[in-house]
């Protein structure tokens, strides 16, 4: 799914990404602070933004490496880096909030203050001691989660899997239950390590919250939407009361589905259990489509071995062109296999970079297919989560990625890059304002473009057959498209509601893995299949929980694509139910995109919804007319079925 999932998740918003290079001697530090001291605010943010756009390439390089290249020394840097730049950090926030409310400035210089004062999502304690031990177990945190293996065998090094092996067997619909739940709990092993590191990485996280004066850190997480983090609080609700119906008629379908499988071992007092969604955390149930498919065969969109059959065409050729696999050892032909492996993610690549310019969008720079990461070395371990980059403000945009063939996969690279024209699109602007109008913003954009994925834009690019046209082909679209969308709407919601509660307190660290399920059943409706006590530590088993990286704008995202497809669709002139629109090649539609991802953040995101929908407000019902016929569909089927499910303490 992400996420930009931003490379800096645990440091630093995508608006604020860097600070000060260089560590100055302490008299050129009390010159420079002497020469600072009576600046305006207008002076201020012109410094702040120049100091920012000079630093920024250091620590994205340090971070880069610490991802790709996991070890100590990629780790001590990465730490040692941030280190420094958060403490600086702390020294420009604590000089935005001395000017008062009414010192003269310009509107955009207020702008930028604010952004200043709530960008960060790992606030720095004013502590030198404690911001260097939080960053050091940030910096943990992450390389523990990247080098992460599940070894069935300890005894047997070979045996050990890692996360995208053992995604595959949960993925994988001829896995039987127990090797699902071997597969699952075997990765959950993972995170135990980490219970005690994220424990303390709360309580000094919480001190630097408390230092840019929030009450914690989730109060300042909440803090960056243009609105109060009580009121965002209950807009979050809000839109979950929009869409919580569907998502629950779509659980109830899933559940019986899976008791008409499994027995009595499909389903946990009406939840789901855990391992049978066919992902590690329930967030997308695409791999149950064998098991849900309304109707067998009807409108199939097999891309997974379209996908599959290019890749191997790809190293078929270039078997052949080194004499054949019987004249080569295996070291020969693992090489030739690692190399049609990158060939074929690139050009999954260029097939996603296609759309975004068939809209007049420009074309990704050359130094992007050259540095990106686009499958998982052999040579070392890295972070293969999905993730996107911009590296210097001048164009050395990249992705990092370990790319199979699979449309999960193309459907992530279509996200990814979303992230990155949207990089591109406002690199023009001051730097305190290149990031999304909310971070919700960031993560929509490219799933805007997926929506548009439809069954004739995937003809078009030849992966599908000309779709079929009927009730039941809409039905069996509609399902896949819920098994991704709908079903992550409520997971999106709570790994924020359960931070939040470990950053306010209502969490205690005796209680860290009950809350997680007890807030899993609450919103999703699944459960373990066995007892998970207080010796396991299951939220971190999420990337993004010791990454640091927010999550509610996952969320928001799931809401706000439909409204920016919505609005796309409207501009590209559609006629015809919303789940029918293709606006790829579309220059109007594109126009108004890109115009929307040029705004940045320099105004509040209100704003700049109504410039592209018509609207100052998040809604929902873009979702509920985009899945009306599947919804109506659900209600039928399930009829006199067992329905919802009793959460642990509700």
């Amino acid at each position: 799914m992400n996420p930009q999932r931003l490379f800096l998740a645990f440091a630093i918003s995508a608006a604020l990404l860097g600070l000060s290079a260089c560590k100055p001697k302490p008299a050129e530090t009390a010159g420079t602070e002497a020469a600072n001291s009576n600046e305006s605010a207008d002076e201020f943010i012109a410094r702040v933004n120049r100091e920012l756009t000079e630093a920024y390439p250091e620590i994205t390089s340090a971070q880069w490496l610490a991802a790709t290249y996991i070890n100590s020394d990629s780790e001590r840097i990465s730490a040692k880096t941030n280190e420094r730049y958060l403490s600086m950090m702390s020294k420009y926030i604590a000089k935005a909030k001395s000017f008062p409310a009414d010192a003269k400035m310009t509107p955009d210089t207020a702008r930028a203050l604010h952004l200043l004062k709530v960008g960060v999502t790992l606030p720095p304690p004013n502590d030198p001691k404690a911001l260097a031990e939080l960053t050091g177990i940030a910096t943990k945190l992450e390389g523990m989660y990247g080098s992460g293996k599940y070894c069935p065998d300890q005894a047997k090094p070979d045996s050990c899997l890692d996360i995208g092996a053992v995604s595959k067997i949960l993925a994988d619909s001829t896995s039987s239950y127990d090797q699902q739940l071997n597969a699952w709990n075997g990765w959950h092993t993972i995170s135990v390590p980490m219970r005690k590191e994220y424990q303390r990485f709360a309580e000094l996280s919480n001190q630097g919250a408390k230092d840019l004066g929030f009450g914690n850190t989730g109060e300042l997480w909440r803090s960056g939407y243009d609105m109060s983090p009580a009121d965002f609080q209950v807009e979050s609700d809000r839109l979950w009361g929009q869409v919580e119906p569907l998502y629950k008629e779509l659980q109830c379908y899933t559940k019986n589905k899976l008791v008409a499988k499994y027995g009595d071992k499909g389903q946990i007092n009406g939840m789901i259990p855990a391992h049978l969604t066919g992902n590690l955390w329930q967030q997308n149930w695409s791999s149950l489509w064998p098991i849900v498919e309304p109707y067998k065969g009807v409108g199939s969109l097999d891309i997974n071995s379209v996908l599959q059959n290019q890749h191997d065409k790809i190293l078929s050729t270039k078997l052949a062109e080194a004499g054949g696999a019987t004249s080569l050892t295996p070291v020969e032909i693992a090489d030739i296999g690692h190399q049609a492996d990158l060939q074929h993610a690139l050009d999954m690549g260029r097939l996603s970079e296609s759309f975004y310019t068939g809209l007049g969008m420009p074309k990704l720079p050359e130094s992007h297919w050259k540095n990106a990461q686009f499958i998982k070395p052999r040579d070392r371990d890295v972070v293969c989560h999905a993730s996107a980059w911009d590296m210097d403000l001048k164009g050395d945009v990249r992705i990092k990625m370990c790319i199979t063939p699979t449309e999960e996969e193309l459907t992530t690279l279509y996200h990814e890059y979303g992230h990155v024209y949207y990089f591109l699109a406002y690199n023009k602007l001051p730097l305190l304002f290149q990031g999304g109008a909310h971070d919700g913003f960031h993560e929509a954009i490219g799933d805007t473009i997926v929506l548009s994925m439809t069954p004739a834009y995937l003809n078009s690019i030849g992966l599908v057959d000309k779709p079929a046209v009927s009730d039941e082909a809409v039905i069996n679209g509609q399902m896949r498209m819920a098994l991704a969308k709908v079903a992550f709407m409520p997971f999106g919601l709570m790994i924020d509601r359960w931070r939040w509660g470990v950053f306010d307190g209502s969490i205690k660290p005796d209680n860290y893995n009950k809350a997680w399920w007890d807030l899993k059943a609450k919103y999703q409706g699944v459960a373990p299949a066995s007892a998970r006590g207080e010796e396991f530590f299951d939220a971190g088993a999420k990337f993004h929980v010791p990454g640091n990286t927010p999550y509610t704008r996952y969320f928001l995202s799931h809401i706000l694509q439909f409204q920016f497809y919505k609005a796309l669709c409207d501009a590209s002139g559609h006629k015809g139910p919303l789940y029918q629109c293709n606006f790829a090649n579309n220059p109007e539609a594109g126009k108004r995109y890109w115009a929307m991802l040029s705004k940045g953040s320099s105004q509040p995101w209100q704003k700049t919804m109504k410039e592209l929908t018509g609207k100052e407000e998040m809604d929902g019902s873009a979702v509920l007319e985009y899945f009306a016929p599947l919804q109506t569909w659900l209600k039928e089927q399930n009829k006199g079925q067992q329905c919802g499910w009793q959460a642990p303490g509700a």
